[in-house]
């Protein structure tokens, strides 16, 4: 029910065929948790492993490399009388690869087990009215219909049109959804403006959202990705990535290195023609392939195996001190995204602060 706002109560309580006092039956519940699902919003699943590791080789720099160790190892096979010392670079580059990945990945995966530890941390409840019987029952199993009771200090299970208020006064902290830290006065009146904002619905309570004062009675009209909350949820998750600018550069400078070595590779093989029929070389073939090897081995020379994974060190080391701030980073490249920022604006308190007042001395006099 999106229009709950502009309905009196009354309407609201026949939409749902329930009572202040009784609330839903077990069958009503049973019936609306079908209809709606669980009052939760949708999880992502946690990244597989081998997508986490995919990524690691989606860097232009690194697919550079990873082309320069098959061609080095297509060499070494051709290099028959050295035995196992042509496989050194290939090995070599390939384990610089290996590592840049274990950073990545291992960076990347603790981070996102922090953050599933973070919401699972919240065993959130509500105190719910159902078969005319007060109980409380997990904030999930809450559905359309149901009459919760709600008291100071309670954080709000659901989006809900407000029914009563037992108090002088009932005020809510709404700063998780408008960054507004003044809390907002309510009270059970319909509202005539159909394009009300959030703000100004004041006969609306929105999960997420804190009881400042008083202590009140609301029907749930909204649950799951369908409340305010829910909303942004959404368009966090719809968001397109962006490359960061350091990877915007990375990119171009490994498009350009491609390029300038695939030039330098033909240029060095091309001004060698003529000495491809030297007799040392046993014939036109292998001289052809020898000077091949020549460039190709100046060309894999020339690449910056260790520019990669000094890079997603360095990042990691970034996470690590955020971390020590409690500041959990789910990907490396935020880093670097975060560092490049010279000004960030913010809508007041309640945003990149708790709006809650804390004792950190006292004094007796």
């Amino acid at each position: 029910m999106d229009d709950a706002f502009v309905r009196p109560v009354q309407d609201i309580l026949k939409h749902f065929d329930v009572s202040e006092n009784k609330g839903l039956s077990a069958e009503g519940v049973e019936a609306q948790r079908k209809q709606f699902g669980p009052n939760a919003l949708p999880e992502e699943p946690p990244t597989p492993l081998w997508e986490l590791i995919l990524e690691q080789f989606k860097d232009q720099l690194v697919l550079i490399l990873l082309g320069s160790a098959a061609v080095s190892f297509v060499l070494a096979i051709f290099e028959g009388g050295e035995g196992w010392t042509a496989f050194v670079d290939p090995a070599v580059i390939l384990t610089i690869l290996i590592l840049n990945a274990v950073v990545g990945v291992s960076q990347e995966s603790s981070a996102e087990k922090a953050i599933a530890a973070l919401q699972e941390y919240s065993a959130n409840e509500a105190k719910v009215v159902r078969d005319g019987i007060t109980k409380r029952v997990k904030a999930d199993d809450l559905v359309p219909g149901d009459i919760v009771v709600i008291a100071v200090g309670d954080r709000v299970p659901a989006d809900c049109r407000l029914l009563s208020v037992q108090s002088n006064s009932f005020s809510v902290d709404q700063s998780i959804l408008t960054g507004e830290s003044e809390s907002v006065g309510k009270d059970t009146k319909a509202i005539k403006d159909k394009d009300a904002v959030k703000q100004d619905q004041v006969n609306m309570l929105f999960s997420g959202t804190t009881v400042v004062t008083g202590h009140a009675h609301a029907v749930v009209v909204l649950t799951g990705p369908n409340t305010a909350i829910g909303d942004i949820h959404d368009s966090i998750t719809s968001q397109i990535s962006q490359p960061t600018p350091l990877k915007e550069k990375l990119n171009d400078f490994g498009d350009t290195l491609a390029k300038v070595i695939t030039v330098i590779c033909i240029v060095v093989w091309l001004i060698n023609i003529q000495h491809f029929n030297d007799p040392a070389h046993g014939g036109w073939t292998k001289g052809a392939i020898y000077y091949l090897k020549i460039a190709v081995s100046l060309g894999v020379a020339a690449i910056p195996e260790g520019l990669a994974v000094v890079i997603t060190t360095c990042l990691a080391l970034g996470t690590r001190k955020m971390a020590a701030k409690n500041a959990v980073v789910r990907s490396l490249p935020s880093v670097e995204t975060l560092g490049s920022c010279s000004v960030i604006c913010s809508d007041k308190t309640g945003t990149i602060t708790t709006n809650q007042m804390s004792v950190n001395k006292i004094v007796f006099i």
